[in-house]
């Protein structure tokens, strides 16, 4: 069992001070929500950093300094590492690890040198509101996220949490819903929780009206879905008919087996290089929120294209460099896997790629020209990995009756860097 010792600090070292940086949750009732410790620690402290708000809140209970959140929020590190091994108290809302700064101030600072009094978050105050299971719920931040990042959990019959940025993202997402045949979606505008300012009002997304709202504010969202609502399906092999392309575009069963052969893994990084539409990068994005991936693509109307399908798909975070390999692939951060789609008999491809690939990555070459099949039957003789040939046949008219029309057959080349 550990001990944590909330008085001010005394006995500590140079070489390990104690639990100096103090995280205090505060809601939007002020002191008073806080605990005599919480209250203790912000007295006692040397430096009280947060938002403007935060620091009106807790008022005369700072004895020291002072210092609100610049723009960015990092600028304030120096000043908060340069009291290190003194009280130091950070005002966040709620609780400061989730979705709060405590994750930031945890990747400069040690876990021993943290001591977190947090209270409950947004999402524990809106759920209780909602009389909502937290487990069965799906919890969204929007804030300073693009608002499609919700796209992607707008499933018929869920129950979602999201954080908005301001004012104005309860009537964006109204009108997302609509767009996107979810109009008898129900909307819970949940204003200023947990204090003297507290509002909640329902409304169907169809007919928002509703004005004044807090910027500080929440919604909750019951998912209802028309027949033809564009729902984001959750298995790989996305229609494609979600994409909008000039015919770059791996086909949807093709692109199902290259996802199996890519094996995403939670917070892994791609490179779909060739990006084209970017529906394999899409696709990889969609398998878990902690998915990085970098689109490369020498032309900007297709990686303008992939920026829209990016958006329209709930992966707005697809990142995309205009260029053409090997040279667009310097300064990246290496991948955990590749993805070439177009362009791999240009000079320089493979070993950029192969490369640049951390040790155990996955290489995955989709060829169809003849040249490029000849050079993956090189590769194979020379790094090992798997060869398939991959082709589909399509039922279509044939005069009045119907046969099969084979798709152009595709070369799968798989290799796993040792």
């Amino acid at each position: 069992m550990t001990i944590v010792d909330t008085e001010p600090m005394r006995g500590e070292t140079a070489a390990r001070p104690s639990r100096w940086l103090v995280l205090v949750g505060i809601g939007e009732d002020g002191p008073v929500g806080l605990t005599e410790t919480a209250k203790a620690l912000v007295r006692s402290a040397e430096l009280v950093v947060g938002g403007e708000r935060h620091l009106a809140l807790v008022g005369d209970l700072v004895r020291g300094c002072s210092l609100a959140w610049p723009r960015p929020m990092t600028q304030a590190f120096p000043e908060i590492l340069a009291h290190r091994g003194r009280r130091v108290v950070v005002l966040a809302s709620g609780d400061p690890f989730h979705y709060g700064v405590g994750r930031m101030l945890a990747a400069i600072v040690a876990p021993e040198e943290i001591l977190s009094l947090p209270q409950p978050s947004s999402f524990s105050l809106g759920a209780s509101r909602l009389a909502w299971s937290l487990p069965d719920l799906t919890p969204v931040t929007l804030h300073g996220r693009p608002l499609e990042t919700i796209v992607r959990h707008l499933q018929p019959g869920v129950r979602i949490l999201a954080l908005s940025w301001d004012e104005t993202t309860p009537k964006k997402l109204a009108d997302l819903l609509v767009a996107r045949g979810m109009g008898d979606s129900r909307l819970h505008v949940l204003e200023a929780l947990g204090g003297p300012r507290e509002r909640i009002r329902h409304v169907l997304a169809r007919e928002f009206a509703v004005h004044d709202i807090d910027p500080l504010n929440l919604i909750g969202l019951e998912v209802v879905a028309a027949p033809d609502a564009a729902v984001v399906p959750l298995a790989p092999g996305l229609d494609d008919a979600l994409f909008e392309n000039d015919g770059q575009l791996t086909k949807r069963e093709i692109r199902a087996v290259t996802l199996s052969a890519l094996a995403p893994r939670q917070g892994e990084l791609l490179w779909d290089v060739g990006l084209g539409a970017g529906s394999v990068a899409i696709e990889w994005l969609l398998r878990h929120p902690a998915m990085k991936a970098i689109g490369i693509e020498e032309r900007p109307e297709r990686a303008a294209r992939a920026a829209r399908n990016a958006a329209a798909l709930g992966t707005p975070d697809l990142r995309i460099v205009e260029g053409r390999a090997p040279e667009a692939l310097k300064d990246l951060p290496p991948p955990d896997a590749v993805f070439v789609g177009g362009g791999f008999s240009d000079d320089g491809v493979f070993e950029a790629v192969w490369s640049a690939l951390k040790p155990g990555g996955r290489l995955v070459v989709n060829a169809v020209a003849l040249e490029t099949e000849a050079r993956l039957f090189g590769l194979h003789a020379r790094y090992g990995g798997e060869l398939l040939r991959l082709q589909v046949s399509r039922a279509e008219p044939v005069g009045t009756m119907t046969g099969w029309r084979p798709a152009m057959p595709v070369t799968q080349w798989r290799a796993r860097k040792p």
